[in-house]
Formats: C-alpha cells, sequence, structure tokens
C-alpha cells in the first residue's frame, strides 16, 4: 500500500524509527487487536493504539460511562456520562485518527462468545478488572492460539505480562486456581491512583506494538511489577509449568470452563 501525503506527516516519527519504516507502519495498519474492557486500562491502550495507527480494534464492555470512570478512564468526558463506554471510546479513538476502523461490542464477555470475538484478531489485550474474566480469556486465548498482553492494577501498583501461546507461560502458570471471592479487592472497593492505569495501559500498548512488529523482547514468561510510590519496576521470572492445566504438557482444560453467568464484565 502507499501511504497518503497525510499518512506520512502523521506517522513520520514512527516511519524514521529503523525499527518501523515504512513497512513496519503498513504492518500497524494492518493490524487487527482486540481489547477486553473500555474502562482504566482499555482507554489509553485503545488511544496510544488508535495514534499508532493500527488498522482495526475490537473492544468489547456492556457498562455506561459514570462520573467515578473520569479520574481515569481518560476516553470519556464529562460529556459523554450516561453514555456507552464502547460508543464514547468509538468516538474518541475515531476522531483521533481517522485510519483506524473500532469495532464496538455491547455485551459481556462470556466462554459463549469469547472465541468468535477473537478468532478474526492478531492480538488480545485483557483490560479486566475482575479474576473470572482474566482466567476466561487466558484459557480462550491458548486454547485460540492468540498472543495476550494481560495488565492489572489496584492502589498505586500495576503489573503487565504477555502471553505468547507455544512460547512461554500462560496467566495459570502465574496464578494456577483463582482466588477465592473477595480475597482480593477491587478497585472500586480499594482505590486505584488515575495515572497508574495510564502507565499500566501504555506498557500494554507497546507490547501490542512490539509484537505487531516483531521487534525488541517481549514480556514473554516474565511479570513486570510497577510500583508507583517507590517508583520502581521489578521483573519476576515465571516459567512455563510443565503440568499448568491449559498450556501444559496434558492440559485438563480443553474447553472453556463455564463461570457463572453474568459474572464475567468488565468496568
Amino acid at each position: 500500500m502507499d501511504f497518503t501525503e497525510d499518512q506520512l506527516q502523521r506517522y513520520s516519527r514512527h516511519i524514521i524509527l529503523p525499527e518501523v519504516g515504512g513497512k513496519g507502519q503498513r504492518k500497524l495498519l494492518k493490524a487487527k487487536v482486540f481489547i477486553i474492557g473500555a474502562g482504566g486500562l482499555g482507554c489509553p491502550v485503545g488511544y496510544y493504539l488508535a495514534a499508532a495507527g493500527v488498522g482495526t480494534i475490537g473492544m468489547i464492555d456492556n457498562d455506561t460511562v459514570e462520573l467515578s470512570n473520569l479520574q481515569r478512564q481518560i476516553a470519556h468526558s464529562t460529556k459523554t456520562l450516561g453514555m456507552s463506554k464502547i460508543d464514547s471510546a468509538k468516538a474518541t479513538f475515531e476522531a483521533l485518527n481517522p485510519d483506524v476502523k473500532v469495532v464496538g461490542i455491547k455485551e459481556r464477555i462470556s466462554k459463549d462468545n469469547i472465541l468468535d470475538f477473537i478468532k478474526d484478531y492478531d492480538i488480545v489485550v485483557d483490560g479486566s478488572d475482575n479474576f473470572p474474566t482474566r482466567y476466561l480469556v487466558n484459557d480462550a486465548c491458548v486454547i485460540a492460539k492468540k498472543p495476550l498482553v494481560s495488565g492489572a492494577i489496584l492502589k498505586f501498583e500495576g503489573h503487565v505480562t504477555t502471553i505468547v501461546p507455544g512460547e512461554g507461560h500462560c496467566y495459570r502458570c502465574l496464578f494456577e486456581e483463582m482466588p477465592p471471592p473477595g480475597l482480593v479487592p477491587s478497585c472500586q472497593e480499594a482505590g486505584v491512583i488515575g495515572a497508574i492505569p495510564g502507565v499500566v495501559g501504555s506498557l500494554q500498548a507497546i507490547e501490542v506494538v512490539k509484537l505487531i512488529l516483531g521487534k525488541g523482547d517481549v514480556l514473554k514468561n516474565t511479570l513486570l511489577i510497577y510500583d508507583a510510590l517507590k517508583t520502581t519496576f521489578r521483573r519476576i521470572k515465571v516459567p512455563k509449568n510443565p503440568d499448568c492445566p491449559v498450556c501444559g504438557n496434558n492440559p485438563t482444560i480443553t474447553e472453556l470452563l463455564d463461570y457463572e453467568a453474568g459474572y464475567c464484565a468488565v468496568r
């Protein structure tokens, strides 16, 4: 494909990078990325992928914009209060970059729909805020062999890891069993500093860009932990577990588990 004059100007800072160039920018424009959630993490991930020129961004969320969201969910605004988060984010991303097509889905993610939703996408990004969704997304991506960039935030801390099925660990290699309900508080219960999802979402976005370009070292077999109070990043090695029930040598989970109906949602 040939670039238009507007595209040459828009992506000029990418194109002059030897690691990107025109070839890399074409890869970005052809790429398809599916984001779980249009909330704290989905907003900065979507914003930066749209700015980068990722051609198709799928996004699922069934929630509406609330005033309490605006402290951290930067794709939304006071003017979009009460609007579907999907409609709000879609308008924001497409206004930023008309090259980008946003495919919005106003539904809850579930075992019955996730494989259909992600099948035509190159990479999946998890911006969910609860464990059932994280486990469901992980299992679906391993089964469908889709790279997954997973992020989590709470209080002053954030985590990022990249899962490439067949090449390293999965989320269950990190945490084989889901914690009991109520053991780990949500952001709604414990709070989160508004800039934390900006940091973690930006890290997720650059992991996606590296996967698309095939450049650099992504966070395979690694959990990156950001502590804002100490201003530190810590890398923890996560080896693939040969006994993992999803990605191990003899997996016992070969079909998606039926989590409690309605619980796999994102905010």
